[in-house]
């Protein structure tokens, strides 16, 4: 369904209105209309800043460097002379920032590693460098911090300056959302450094549109993970396994990984298989109907894996049904029945998965939901399970690290699917503009955060829970 209130302000009489009433008028984001590309920040300036004592300028430049982008630093910075230092010993070039008149040199996107911070008054060094700029920022920018996780920062100091952070990117992404640009931040852990080239690539680029004020922690990829050879068509001879493939968000993620080179596996319910098989059939993907609820469906998914393919690389738990109700209202059955899909199947599966149909190196990502962080009247079950998954997709990292896997999870919030457009006009509008970017996100915004997780971009994430839903309001 269209967001007629978007396109509506972005016509001359609606953006009047809007203006003369303080109506929010949500922006046109930017998304990626291809897979990853070998240089996606090509004719792109990033402006990058280093705390004192910052520690990740020398992987940054290489990364940035590789990504196509032209680097620019402050010409008063403080700490250029350590930038140009790292620069000079990798072999790369970096140019002064231009003045506010100088088109070609404008900034797309700010990367400022603040690894170094170790106190509240290091912190000036952040405001030096955004605050001069942030009107500066451009439609569809982006700014990206990096820190040290605060239980990693060394002394009780740092990892307050470290924890800042935090608070400072989410209240930023509130203020310049409304340009459809954001803000996110990257928790480095010791170690993690090889791991940033992936994350960076994700959170500067269109295909991170709808991610905005979340923080990701990196930490030191396990061994035996895969680290990326190649950022285009990643996944390239990987199997991949979607549960509830049909439609929506399942189908629009089956898309993607494909579109990065994995041989798709589809599963859906048996009543679902013509429009699975239509899905499928727009990148030859493998359907395989069954119910996962089923008493048999891991045997089944396993015997298939392993039959079909030697097994599978990725398996991403994507099938999930509401049965809302107030508690006092909800019956048995319609607890049971979202407890089953939404929490039980993916235990089972896994269960059996982990003995034997998931190839080493593995990466399973789950789909959780905002309404399992902030919650949601009418949805004690639904917001159990996928409060569960988060808990879930946490315990689990450790056993999946001893075979070089992964895990992690994606909470959406409003997505705009068949379900979104079937609610009532007032409450889908309000849960359209509840987050910085004002709209809800679409199927592909989903589809494209499995993806990075799913790949070797990802190869220092795991047991993480990432948020895509536009900075919504709700919850942490």
């Amino acid at each position: 369904m269209s967001d007629r209130y978007l396109e509506f302000t972005h016509s001359a009489f609606g953006r009047a209105l809007a203006d003369t009433f303080g109506l929010p008028k949500p922006p046109r984001l930017q998304r990626a209309k291809s897979g990853y590309l070998p240089q996606p920040l090509s004719e792109q300036n990033v402006l990058f800043g280093l705390s004192r004592g910052g520690e990740l300028a020398p992987a940054l430049l290489a990364a940035l460097h590789e990504a196509g982008a032209t680097v620019r630093v402050v010409a008063d910075h403080p700490t250029l002379a350590d930038i140009r230092a790292a620069a000079g010993a990798a072999g790369i070039a970096v140019k002064t920032e231009g003045g506010p008149e100088d088109k070609a040199a404008a900034a797309s996107a700010f990367v400022f590693d603040g690894t170094g911070l170790a106190s509240v008054d290091d912190l000036r060094q952040l405001y030096d460098f955004l605050q001069p700029r942030v009107a500066r920022i451009p439609p569809n920018g982006r700014v990206l911090l990096l820190a040290r996780d605060p239980a990693d920062a060394g002394t009780p100091a740092a990892a307050a300056a470290n924890a800042a952070l935090r608070g400072f990117m989410r209240s930023l992404g509130k203020e310049i959302g409304k340009r459809g640009a954001t803000a996110n931040l990257l928790e480095v852990g010791r170690g993690a450094e090889k791991a940033l080239a992936g994350p960076l690539r994700f959170f500067l680029s269109p295909h991170s549109a709808y991610v905005d004020g979340q923080s990701l922690s990196l930490s030191a990829p396990p061994k035996g993970a895969g680290m990326p050879k190649n950022f285009v068509g990643p996944l390239g001879g990987k199997v991949a396994v979607v549960t509830g493939a049909a439609r929506g968000i399942g189908a629009a993620i089956a898309a993607t990984l494909a579109r990065e080179g994995a041989r798709v596996v589809g599963i859906d319910r048996p009543q679902e298989e013509a429009a699975l098989g239509a899905t499928l059939s727009a990148f030859n993907g493998y359907g395989l109907p069954l119910d996962i609820t089923a008493a048999d469906a891991p045997q089944r998914i396993a015997d298939e894996l392993e039959r079909q393919f030697g097994g599978a690389d990725i398996f991403i738990h994507n099938a999930g049904i509401t049965r809302d109700k107030t508690l006092k209202n909800m019956s048995p059955q319609a607890w049971d029945q979202v407890l089953g899909v939404n929490l039980g199947a993916i235990l089972k599966i896994n269960d059996v998965l982990l003995q034997r149909g998931l190839k080493d190196g593995m990466r399973l990502v789950c789909i959780s939901s905002i309404g399992g962080i902030g919650g949601n009247a009418g949805q004690t079950n639904y917001g159990a399970t996928k409060a569960g998954i988060i808990g879930y997709v946490e315990a689990l990292t450790p056993i999946l690290a001893k075979r070089g896997g992964a895990i992690n999870a994606v909470a959406p919030g409003f997505i705009e699917t068949h379900m979104t457009a079937e609610m009532p006009m007032g409450p889908r509008e309000v849960g359209r503009r509840l987050s910085s970017l004002s709209q809800g996100g679409l199927p592909i915004d989903i589809a494209e955060a499995v993806t990075f997780l799913a790949s070797p971009l990802a190869a220092g994430v795991s047991g993480r829970t990432l948020r895509v839903c536009g900075q919504n309001f709700m919850g942490a």
